[in-house]
């Protein structure tokens, strides 16, 4: 049989006679993710107890069977590791929080094939990373747009991307954002919910389009500034540019937004001065549950400089 670099071997429980194969598997081996052993099981690499390949991931699992996990040596992702600074506020085997500065893209992708998030990963986290569906790369389970600061979290392991990836799923991620928006929002607290979607006149940018997926974001004032507002924006979703669309659909854009918020005459001049062009928004606060050690973290970070400068040049 052909073998990988490592071995797993797994026993069928009783509880999961009958099951799919990949969802027994699953359970015996929580390490993996189910995504991860149906490619295991297609490519040859699960054999049972005979020494026979096991392909299908249907077929019904008996209690008390044992099987055998080839692990082949994860292949080499397409981005280049690069040494690029990091502000690494978390990280153990499982997964690393980061606090990403405004101006640094997640993605390689056309215009940024490198000097991105995940090339400065894949350099930080050589040799840990266990091969997210087979390569060898940084799980990213979320995004924050280029110029948008603030924390992020990617998982190292099969298991991590899977729990994580739930959870963002299941919107029960603690994720709040500090912006500098235009005028002060009336009520002082409220929830715009308004489904998003690319816009048909520009599909480089998201508009509230009914038909769109659901998209909710709740807001806070925090404080009252000179013809702009510091407010707190909660996600219960996480759309790409939803803060951004959400608080310029009530009229509070936000402060320096070359795309949605416009800046007004009142404020121009300042953000030229300070020559501060970029959304003033910060992924503040970020929650959740470990996914493999079941405890519950949050994270915080404060307003980079330039938007701390931004505050205090408004402050009332």
């Amino acid at each position: 049989m052909s073998r990988g670099v490592s071995t797993i071997d797994a026993h069928i429980a009783d509880a999961a006679n009958g099951w799919r194969l990949d969802r027994a598997l699953a359970q015996a081996v929580p390490t993996l993710s189910r995504e991860r052993l149906k490619a295991l099981l297609a490519a040859g690499h699960v054999f049972d107890g005979a020494g026979v390949p096991a392909v299908d991931p249907s077929r019904k699992a008996v209690a008390g069977s044992q099987f055998t996990i080839s692990i082949p040596e994860p292949t080499p992702a397409e981005a280049q590791a690069q040494d690029l600074s990091l502000v690494v506020v978390y990280e153990d085997e499982s997964l690393i929080v980061i606090d990403k500065p405004a101006g640094l893209v997640v993605h390689p992708a056309a215009g940024n094939p490198d000097g991105t998030l995940v090339n400065a990963l894949l350099h930080h986290c050589a040799g840990q990373l266990s091969g997210i569906g087979g390569v060898a790369r940084p799980g990213i389970v979320h995004r924050i747009d280029k110029d948008t600061s603030g924390l992020m979290v990617a998982a190292k392991t099969d298991r991590a991307h899977e729990g994580l990836a739930r959870q963002f799923k299941d919107h029960s991620i603690d994720r709040r954002y500090r912006a500098i928006v235009a005028g002060r929002p009336n009520p002082a607290t409220g929830t715009v919910d308004a489904p998003l979607a690319r816009s048909s006149a520009n599909r480089k940018m998201i508009a509230i389009v009914q038909g769109g997926k659901r998209a909710v974001t709740h807001y806070r004032l925090l404080k009252l500034l000179r013809d702009a507002s510091l407010i707190e924006c909660r996600l219960e979703t996480g759309r790409t540019h939803q803060v951004r669309v959400h608080m310029t659909s009530i009229g509070h854009g936000l402060l320096g937004d070359p795309v949605y918020g416009r800046s007004k005459a009142v404020h121009r001049p300042m953000l030229e001065t300070m020559g501060f062009r970029r959304q003033a928004l910060h992924a503040a606060r970020l929650g959740f549950i470990h996914p493999v050690t079941s405890i519950a973290l949050a994270f915080d970070s404060e307003m980079p400089g330039d938007m701390q400068e931004l505050f205090t040049a408004l402050h009332v």
